[in-house]
């Protein structure tokens, strides 16, 4: 088709290059199931180039691929770095649970500023911010696994600093709803996408679990401290200076965002292309991510309908995200039940904004103390699988047995606080019971969420956003009816109608331990996700082999040149 033999030999020559000429740590190599992507794998459209020279341009591809040692591959970034993401991402999810229920504490405050008098109105405020909990972890989640964790994270909670801002200046009420739905888009940044962002990090599942149980640990804190922090504001200042010592604490997060490493594996490989493209000046080394169609229709199709997709089709999202939805529903609905156990001459005890606040306190200390409990049970079954213990080998034992701990001692706090708070009492009671919420809250969210991220792994920002997105959708529609709830049935039933609620959830675990198992193995994304990393694997090895086979040859290569120098030597000294 107009070329000679020689020129053919040529142009294969300037096509390819061997497992030498490229940096440590990446292969090269054509995959054909990839060939059908014409417009990224062509240097001009396959109308005007023959079958032939397309196809040696389809086949002078080079395709790379992270090998076990890269050290541009997140799994094998320094501890130190990894510290870095860590607290980076406990950072910024404490900021969004902080600001979450920071106006509790301030509301009377704000409804007599603004004349608010009906009773379904007062949890507005934090009814709305988690109204946009419900809508951007299904932006965020799938977001960051095309465009990046670091970027999208940084963007949204950015702009959920500059309207935490603006909840401070609010005009109206109306205003001020708007401000925190806003804030509650952008806040949700970090909540979808850490979890994924961890898993990008830590390979090893034992050392994943343990951050991410360190890191919801310790961000539990943040909804319990509010309530005081803001009524000691309220009390003594404004309202306003409840929102702005929430924007204060995020302006001094950013920085920590910005200079977050990205984790992403697929994009950070696409750059590690697009240096060898420019180091090398061959347009042909991409990506495996370069080399699938990501249009405006793939993105909102494909990615953006994946968490969706997840929760109707996966039983494994649809379960966790049930049963994480009523436990954080609850939550957030305590920061309306406890005004009418604790605050106000009409209440069970009659405190003060700032001491009423002080009663979530417990339910901070009751998340840590879960921390204890997650290391006795890693190490228990770090023991049974070092002596071979078959139980131990399912993967559902791993996690779930601390929602099979968390809770029924979720559902006896539920009915501990509903019967100890009435009068004659000690107060210490009912505060008390904060303490086994904590504690059962943490663990069922350790246990379930570390479950999604262990099975779903590349989609987990995904699956972790629609567990997100339905739990917010709980804790919206819950603290709304709080107050027909504590009015009807009073204190004592009102919470246990919530404990029956919740003791129906506590089969979830245990059915997952009995028949997880079958479930993942009848999952279409755990099958993919099983294809993708026998595949990886495999191609690592490729990669090994063809680094081994390269070495080999540069030293008989090095060989054959000292060779040929002595030669060279015997020649001339015999001249």
């Amino acid at each position: 088709m107009g070329f000679d033999t020689h020129d053919e030999e040529q142009i294969s020559s300037r096509n390819h290059l061997s497992a030498s000429q490229f940096p440590q740590g990446v292969r090269s190599d054509f995959d054909p199931s990839d060939a059908s992507q014409d417009t990224l794998t062509s240097g001009q459209p396959p109308s005007v180039a023959p079958d032939d020279t397309q196809e040696k341009s389809v086949d002078s591809r080079k395709i790379i691929s992270f090998s076990s040692t890269d050290p541009d591959n997140p799994y094998n970034f320094p501890r130190r770095k990894k510290l870095y993401v860590f607290f980076a991402g406990i950072m910024a999810v404490m900021n969004s649970t902080f600001s979450s229920s920071l106006p509790s504490g301030a509301i009377d405050f704000i409804a007599a500023r603004f004349n608010v008098t009906q009773s379904v109105q007062i949890p507005l405020p934090i009814s709305c911010f988690l109204a946009g909990y419900v809508v951007g972890p299904t932006l965020c989640g799938p977001l960051s696994e095309n465009n990046g964790r670091q970027r999208v994270m940084l963007i949204f909670f950015s702009t959920a600093t500059v309207f935490s801002m603006a909840c401070a200046v609010a005009p109206n009420w109306p205003s001020l709803l708007f401000f925190r739905f806003l804030c509650g888009i952008g806040f949700s940044g970090p909540i979808a996408i850490t979890g994924g962002l961890y898993a990008d990090v830590y390979d090893d599942p034992r050392e994943r679990g343990l951050v991410m149980a360190l890191f919801m640990s310790t961000t539990a804190v943040g909804p319990a401290l509010a309530p005081s922090i803001s009524g000691f504001i309220a009390e003594n200042t404004s309202w306003r200076w409840v929102f702005a010592v929430g924007t204060l604490m995020a302006v001094a997060t950013i920085p920590v965002i910005a200079f977050m490493p990205e984790t992403y594996a697929p994009l950070l490989l696409s750059r590690k292309a697009a240096r060898l493209r420019r180091e090398t000046g061959d347009p042909n080394i991409v990506a495996k991510t370069d080399a699938q169609k990501k249009d405006f229709r793939y993105v909102i199709t494909v990615v953006m309908t994946r968490p969706y997709r997840m929760l109707f089709q996966e039983v494994i999202v649809m379960c966790v995200c049930a049963y994480c939805a009523l436990a954080y529903g609850i939550f957030y609905l305590y920061f309306e039940a406890y005004p009418y156990i604790f605050l106000g001459p009409d209440s069970v005890y009659g405190w003060s904004y700032g001491l009423a606040g002080l009663a979530f306190i417990p339910i901070g200390v009751g998340s840590v103390l879960a921390m204890p409990v997650y290391l006795w049970w890693d190490s228990y079954l770090a023991k049974a699988r070092k002596r071979n213990a078959k139980w131990a080998e399912q993967e559902e034992y791993r996690r779930l047995p601390l929602a099979c701990i968390g809770g029924p001692m979720y559902v006896v706090s539920l009915f501990w606080v509903g019967w100890s708070a009435r009068p004659g009492t000690f107060w210490l009671a009912p505060v008390t019971s904060g303490i086994t919420f904590g504690t059962g809250f943490t663990l069922i969210f350790m246990a379930l969420l570390n479950y999604l991220s262990d099975a779903y792994q590349t989609f987990a920002a995904s699956a972790q956003g629609m567990a997100s997105t339905a739990r917010s959708v709980f804790g919206v529609v819950l603290p709304l009816a709080a107050h027909s709830m504590f009015s009807n049935l009073g204190i004592a039933w009102a919470c246990s109608l919530l404990g029956f609620l919740s003791m129906g959830m506590c089969i979830i675990p245990f059915a997952f331990i009995r028949f997880g198992d079958r479930i993942r193995d009848n999952s279409r994304f755990c099958k993919e996700l099983k294809e993708l990393k026998t595949k990886e694997a495999e191609e690592n090895e490729q990669m090994e082999e063809e680094q081994r086979v390269a070495a080999e040859r540069r030293q008989e290569d090095e060989k054959g040149y000292g060779r040929g120098e002595t030669e060279l030597e015997k020649i001339s000294d015999r001249a």
